[in-house]
């Protein structure tokens, strides 16, 4: 690291060289909190959700409103910038700087009181929107404003913003909620500020100091300015543009607080806010409208609008279709009214009769315009849940289309009056056409008139971005002419406030100057935001090119162009990879173990994307900075399905390890855990000897020590007799030469019944038994977890399969998927091994054979991460024809019925199965068998495959259980199953100390047959 860095500043006088080093020091000798000036960390604060990237001097996480302060006091002293930063989701830039960010997310969070009566909270800036409202819910309250990043925004960053979100049409923006804040200014001032009538600032002024004479000068400024703002203000609901300087008028109270909403930490740190929440609504309904455009559905907004819903939502055609595109199969979509623009509406009520009345009052009246909508339905509360999940996620939707370019925030809010929107939106779509902006969707909070859409920029090219720059004047020009709002929610940050002279005018503009002046004279708090602003097409993160990125990788990467500088490059920050536990999901579980920015999916790819950059991270592949952030990626492949643009952090962990370690010795926990299928297959010939090494106290300690192992964890038992092997001894015979004779598998057509007991075959039974291979073959592959470890669940899926009718077939060697390899990154190997599976099961794809799989990471690895590794043909074919047990049972026997059935069970699901193969199959399966299932939402379990059993993980692996998994285990009732069909899933619950153990699905429904391969009832284990 440089030991000076400069910071220039505009408009004031220019900070001295930063001693960065001694900055540090007085940092960690003032600060209570940690203090960050390693690369790593830098990396990962240098961007947010924009276009736009300045590289921070370092970052401090303090541990209390105190230690914040402190800090501030710290870079005060040495003349050094400061960027308040929440969750990182701005859109506008706004929270990047080359300065001192101080990431208040991680301690500074308490809701510290709440009055029920007067629905008053007061929170702490840090306090995660989401966490919040889940805390003020036993209260009937939340909080009004509810912008779509709600599960990583936090409530300092929304006063920052002035947020707004979907409910604002009901609540207003983040301002209207705003009751006082205690502030923090540049130069030590700590004081809470809110409405300032005659006798409030009479009292300021007695007192004396800084404070009074801030009060002075804000008053002054009104009294200079009144006209002016009363005269180039927009009228408008979303005006989010610019200082509040409204705020301060006489008619609106003087509230210097709601003044310095929306100021985007330019003015000063907000420490604490004092809220205004409103009550939940008992009950919702949702009205969808389809109209033959988008245009059309805007001419209506303000008939809509006259019924007070409590949303006004929008979206067009191309948002549709690319939403289908992502999810073919959602009812939610499926169901939608005829159309190619929607709205949606959305109104509250005492009961659901009530709120459904008022939808129905709406679609009345609409009936009666011209045109009227073309169809108009309500929906059942999981649609509509889900419909407004898809709204919310429109950015990442959006962002990179299956068809046509990747898109790009830049003009993606604008707010105009609703009655004009219409006409809007028919000029700024020809606008968008003249530039070749065509292809993107149209979206927005149509109810206030903001509309929301990402455009397909070129920010890579000088042509490019002369063309966004010349589209943005054009854009804001248009909108001024409407009388309207540059931002009507995302803020000005970098991005806008370069154009606020065309919607303001240069004396507005000029009083936003004095108004910065008043706090921040030297110009220090998050510089180069909305007054004296960084250009808009300066510190484009796009603009870079990576000269880092390799030329040859292990994976395809076919989302990607095949680039895996385009992989590292794909979040959009919204920041869904920072939830809060409660809101379920499997990502990503080391943050919210951690809450460190750093073991997020996009602190991940922030560091990735910098490797690639090559100037922050200079040593590309051998970047410790990147290793020491993945190290506690636990590969759930979780944020594969539930980042809004599919990141998949698990797979550039494995490139990335692939190539770290190329050469070079790697871990011993790579040699142990990553090898063993071969030490499996090895451990075969002695299985009790080799349990009873592992498992002697002083043997085992030894053991672990060697192979890397977390002393904590005990070693999984090997079975004394594998899977194949059983399978083997049932006396069966291989499959014709046309059934893919050269793989020598044996048939279980002729064997006996679950535990080698010859003379006897499970039959079908039920409305559609039958008899074994009535049903056609199937192949149930034995992979490295079922065969050595869990043999009884091969057993049992063997009883199962034959029961329903199939003629199972099971390869006599054992079948890897390279999966070991896989997550420690052995990418050479394991192509080699997963190669030799794909050619030994090759001729039961090409004959249409179905594969079942039992362990889901494997059976995930056969059908993603497989053609990704191995791009052939025939690794393709495999994964079309690899299916899971529900899978198999709901599409190719979806009559068959066993002979008794009932029970309840708790499921786990398992990461990868949730990420991949997804558990729709076994929810019907389950239902079919009466099986009464409590799936958990808890996230992962913590184990995730070796990760849990490598030393120096062990903490974070049983922080992620206690989470969700291990509470709930232990409160499962004693009648309930724990179903869980991942091995590692099984090793946590085992490890939980409650004498449960988790049971995969071929065990429960094993334990219906007529003739089950053992006696034990679903809450026990064989």
């Amino acid at each position: 690291m440089d030991s000076l860095v400069s910071t220039p500043a505009r408009h004031a006088p220019p900070p001295r060289e930063i001693d960065v080093e001694t900055l540090r020091r007085r940092l960690e000798e003032a600060v209570d909190g940690e203090v960050r000036f390693d690369t790593g960390s830098r990396a990962a604060y240098a961007t947010d959700a924009s276009n736009y990237r300045q590289v921070p001097i370092g970052v401090v996480v303090p541990r209390s409103l105190d230690a914040g302060a402190a800090a501030v006091a710290v870079c005060r002293a040495r003349d050094v910038p400061v960027l308040s930063r929440g969750g990182g989701t701005s859109l506008a830039g706004q929270c990047c700087n080359a300065a001192v960010v101080i990431d208040w997310s991680k301690h500074c969070g308490q809701l510290e009181s709440v009055d029920v009566t007067r629905r008053r909270i007061v929170v702490q800036a840090g306090a995660v929107l989401d966490a919040v409202d889940h805390e003020l819910e036993q209260y009937g309250l939340m909080v009004g404003p509810k912008p779509s990043s709600h599960p990583a925004c936090t409530i300092g960053g929304m006063i920052g913003n002035n947020s707004c979100g979907a409910s604002a049409q009901a609540y207003g923006k983040m301002s209207e909620s705003v009751l006082r804040l205690e502030i923090l200014t540049y130069d030590g001032v700590r004081a809470w500020v809110g409405p300032t009538d005659d006798a409030e600032y009479a009292r300021i002024q007695a007192a004396g100091g800084r404070l009074a004479v801030i009060h002075r000068q804000v008053r002054e400024l009104r009294d200079d300015t009144m006209e002016l703002v009363r005269t180039r203000f927009p009228k408008l609901e979303r005006r989010v543009s610019g200082y509040n300087l409204d705020q301060l008028l006489p008619e609106n109270g003087g509230n210097l607080a709601r003044a310095l909403v929306g100021s985007e930490g330019t003015l000063v740190v907000v420490l604490r806010a004092e809220l205004a929440a409103v009550p939940r609504p008992p009950a919702r309904s949702l009205a969808v409208l389809g109209f033959t455009d988008i245009f059309t559905a805007a001419d209506a907004v303000p008939a809509v609008a006259a019924h007070r819903p409590l949303a006004l939502e929008a979206m067009d055609e191309t948002m549709y279709r690319l939403a289908r595109a992502e999810r073919p199969d959602d009812p939610a979509l499926r169901d939608l009214p005829a159309g190619a623009g929607w709205l949606l509406v959305q109104f509250g009520g005492e009961n659901a009769d009530e709120a459904r009345e008022r939808a129905e009052e709406m679609m009345r009246d609409l009936a009666g315009r011209s045109p009227a909508p073309a169809h108009a339905f309500l929906g059942d509360p999981a649609k509509e849940d889900e419909l407004w999940r898809l709204r919310e996620s429109g950015l990442g939707v959006e962002a990179y289309p299956p068809t046509g370019r990747q898109t790009y925030e830049g003009w993606s809010d604008a707010a105009v009056p609703p009655e004009r929107l219409g006409a809007y939106l028919r000029d700024y779509d020809e606008l968008r056409r003249r530039h070749g902006y065509r292809d993107s969707a149209l979206y927005g909070h149509f109810g206030q008139g903001c509309v929301h859409g990402r455009l397909p920029l070129d920010l890579h090219t000088d042509d490019g971005i002369a063309t966004y720059r010349a589209f943005a004047e054009e854009a804001a020009d248009l909108v001024a002419s409407y009388g309207g709002s540059l931002s009507g929610e995302h803020g000005d940050g970098q991005a806008l406030a370069e154009l606020l002279p065309r919607m303001f005018g240069d004396g507005v503009v000029a009083a936003f100057g004095r108004f910065k002046a008043i706090f921040d004279p030297r110009n220090r708090m998050n510089p180069g935001k909305v007054v004296h602003p960084h250009r808009l097409d300066e510190d484009l993160t796009q603009r870079h090119f990576f000269p880092m990125e390799p030329r040859e990788t292990f994976f395809d990467y076919p989302d990607d162009h095949g680039r895996f500088g385009h992989a590292a490059t794909r979040c959009v920050g919204t920041g869904k990879c920072r939830k809060q536990t409660f809101e379920g999901g499997v990502m990503c579980p080391s943050y919210r173990v951690t809450r460190e920015e750093e073991h997020s999916t996009r602190g991940r790819a922030r560091l990735l994307e910098e490797m690639v950059r090559g100037e922050l991270i200079t040593d590309g592949w051998r970047s410790t900075a990147v290793r020491d952030a993945l190290d506690l990626c636990l590969a759930c492949k979780g944020c594969r399905s539930e980042c809004p643009v599919n990141v998949d952090m698990a797979t550039y962990k494995a490139e990335f390890l692939a190539h770290h370690y190329r050469r070079r010795l790697r871990p011993v926990a790579h040699y142990s855990m990553g090898w063993l299928p071969l030490w499996a297959a090895l451990a075969s010939g002695a299985p009790w000897a080799v349990n009873a090494v592992t498992h002697l106290p002083g043997l085992s300690r030894l053991v672990k020590a060697v192979a890397g192992v977390a002393g904590a964890r005990e070693l999984p038992r090997f079975a004394g007799e594998r899977f194949t092997d059983w399978f083997k001894r049932r006396g069966v015979t291989g499959p014709d030469a046309a059934a893919g004779g050269g793989l020598g598998a044996g048939s279980a057509t002729a064997a006996g019944a679950v535990g080698g007991t010859a003379g006897s075959r499970v039959a079908g039974t039920g409305a559609a038994g039958g008899a074994v291979g009535s049903r056609g073959r199937v192949v149930l592959w034995a992979d490295t977890f079922t065969n050595n470890f869990d043999p009884h669940i091969g057993q049992a899926a063997v009883s199962v399969l034959e029961a329903a009718g199939f003629e199972v077939h099971v390869p006599p060697v054992a079948l890897c998927c390279g999966l070991t390899w896989i997550s420690t990154g052995q990418l050479g190997i394991a192509r080699r091994v997963l190669a030799r599976s794909v050619r030994a099961l090759r001729p039961w794809a090409e004959a249409g054979v179905p594969v079942v799989g039992l362990e889901p990471s494997c059976t995930a690895v056969f059908r993603s991460d497989g053609p990704e590794l191995l791009n052939t043909p025939e690794t393709r074919l495999l994964a079309e024809r690899t299916v899971t047990l529900a899978e198999l049972l709901q599409d190719r026997a979806p009559d068959w019925r066993p002979a008794s059935a009932g029970g309840e069970a708790v499921a786990q699901v398992h990461c990868h199965q949730s990420a991949v193969l997804g558990f729709d199959a076994d929810r019907a399966v389950l239902d079919r068998f009466g099986i009464r299932t409590e799936v958990l939402d808890s996230g992962c379990c913590g184990q995730a495959g070796n990760f849990g059993f490598e030393r120096g993980h062990y903490d974070v692996s049983v922080a992620c259980a206690e989470e969700g998994l291990w509470p709930a285990v232990r409160a499962a009732a004693p009648d309930q199953a724990i179903l869980a069909d991942g091995f590692s899933c099984r090793t946590q619950i085992a490890a939980a100390a409650t004498g449960r153990q988790g049971r995969h699905l071929a065990e429960l429904l094993a334990t219906t047959l007529s003739n089950p391969p053992d006696h034990h009832p679903l809450t026990t284990t064989p």
